[in-house]
């Protein structure tokens, strides 16, 4: 079981003091399963890893459990859980690197909170639900993933791919972010937990989640698994994520989930995208945001609760929409410090517009199947190429959804003002041609459940400024 960690700030060794752990030597440390050890397979100034190598005892693992039968015992004792990453490693990760889970380095206080490249590779990690379950987990939070699968026997090719993957994810951030994203998730996609899950688990999770999870799209998802798929505690976990009031302790959990299947196309399809799209602004860094196509302001409002946005400009082409937008911000009641952060500004994505330059991200929610495709090419230019922001989330519908839905008649839109609808590959295609010609890169996001056949209802694509068109 093995979790490296590399980086390139310089000096690179300075990993060292946010760890713990001195470069030029290695450490081992007694745990509860067995055996943790830390050491530097590379340090220079340019470069450092940190390696933490797990040894199981795999009898350690099995005794004093129950067993009937000689079939049960062999069962325990043949297992995968001395060999990949599991919630064996949350505990090691806690355990061994604790003070940099925590965010502190009483050495370098200043180097603890500051972003720099980071690297994490996980050896042998088991997902249940394959690469595509890896993405979902970490893309929303900003990592570049990498994914290399296995055979179960190369001998064999037959028998098929094997449920272990060697993940790799890449970013700039805080040491104690990706700790903790490791920390959370690793169970999550093992989903299993050697030891017993209880309500102090809802205290942890809540605890290691607090400003990314109640806004992940997958939240119920990694909430259930951490929690073993108990029911009860995932239901308060994810009322407390959302900030919601303690209910009626005698309403059954039959009735809950009528109520929430009723509401799931009109509501929940909607904040699950304003979620995927305000994780993946913060995960970019951005400060400065515009919500172009801002409507009523509900992604502002979202905005304006995260103090790290310091500037939020919405524009639409409606006048009566952001007079609503107005009314739904309570501007005329915000305090000044949070009135200074927003401003509504009436114009068209058509249209070049020098009030929209030098803006780190952008936010287009919905907004480009309400062009007459051949308007396309002007939005494109007035986006990508003059107002040139760092970061652009752009989301639309996936036509190919559009079969699920029981109240759409066939072949029509979802909203009668659509001027059209694109597939996965017509959104993509598209997609790629704008990275290309203005010098993004771009990365695709299923936002809502994801169907085996005709993929989410709702797909997003995030464009990163890279290299420079020349």
């Amino acid at each position: 079981m093995l979790l490296t960690i590399t980086t390139t700030h310089r000096p690179a060794t300075d990993l060292g003091f946010l760890l713990h752990k001195h470069p030029g030597r290695a450490q081992a440390f007694d745990l509860a399963f067995g055996r943790a050890h830390v050491f530097y397979p590379e340090a220079s100034e340019e470069r450092c890893t940190a390696a933490l190598l797990l040894e199981i005892a795999p009898i350690g693992l099995v005794r004093g459990r129950q067993g009937s039968g000689e079939g049960a015992i062999l069962e325990q004792y043949v297992s995968d859980r001395p060999y990949v990453a599991s919630s064996f490693m949350s505990v090691a990760i806690a355990q061994v690197y604790g003070t940099a889970l925590n965010g502190r380095c009483s050495a370098r206080p200043e180097l603890a909170s500051a972003r720099i490249p980071l690297e994490a590779t996980v050896a042998a990690l088991p997902s249940r639900g394959g690469e595509q379950m890896l993405r979902r987990l970490f893309e929303p939070l900003g990592y570049t993933v990498g994914v290399r699968g296995r055979m179960l026997d190369e001998r064999f090719p037959e028998w098929g791919g094997s449920p272990y993957h060697t993940l790799t994810l890449e970013s700039e951030r805080r040491l104690s972010e990706l700790l903790t994203h490791l920390y959370v998730l690793v169970p999550v996609l093992d989903d299993q937990k050697h030891y017993w899950v209880g309500q102090e688990e809802i205290e942890k999770l809540l605890r290691r989640g607090e400003g990314w999870l109640a806004d992940h799209p997958a939240r119920d998802l990694i909430v259930s698994r951490y929690l073993k798929r108990q029911r009860g505690l995932a239901r308060e976990a994810i009322r407390r994520l959302a900030g919601e009031e303690e209910g009626d302790p005698d309403a059954s959990a039959e009735a809950r989930d009528e109520e929430e299947s009723r509401v799931e196309e009109r509501v929940g399809l909607h904040e699950q995208r304003l979620g995927t799209v305000l994780s993946v602004l913060r995960q970019s860094g951005a400060r400065r945001v515009l919500d172009l196509g801002c409507g009523e302001g509900r992604l502002i409002q979202l905005l304006l609760r995260d103090r790290s946005f310091t500037e939020i400009v919405g524009m639409d082409v409606s006048h009566a929409a952001l007079e609503r937008a107005g009314e739904r911000l309570h501007l005329d009641r915000l305090p000044p410090s949070d009135r200074k952060r927003v401003k509504l500004i009436h114009g068209s994505l058509a249209y070049r517009d020098r009030r929209l330059s030098g803006y780190d991200a952008a936010a287009v929610v919905e907004v480009i199947e309400h062009l007459d495709p051949y308007r396309l090419s002007a939005f494109e230019r007035a986006l990508f190429e003059a107002a040139r922001p760092r970061t652009v989330v752009l989301t639309t519908p996936n036509i190919e959804y559009n079969v699920r839905w029981e109240t759409l008649p066939a072949g029509r839109f979802r909203h009668r003002d659509h001027r059209f609808e694109w597939s996965r590959r017509e959104f993509r295609e598209w997609s790629a041609g704008v990275a290309e010609r203005h010098g993004y890169s771009v990365r695709y996001l299923p936002v809502g459940p994801e169907d085996p056949e005709v993929g989410p209802p709702t797909q997003m694509a995030v464009f990163s400024l890279g290299r420079e068109v020349g």
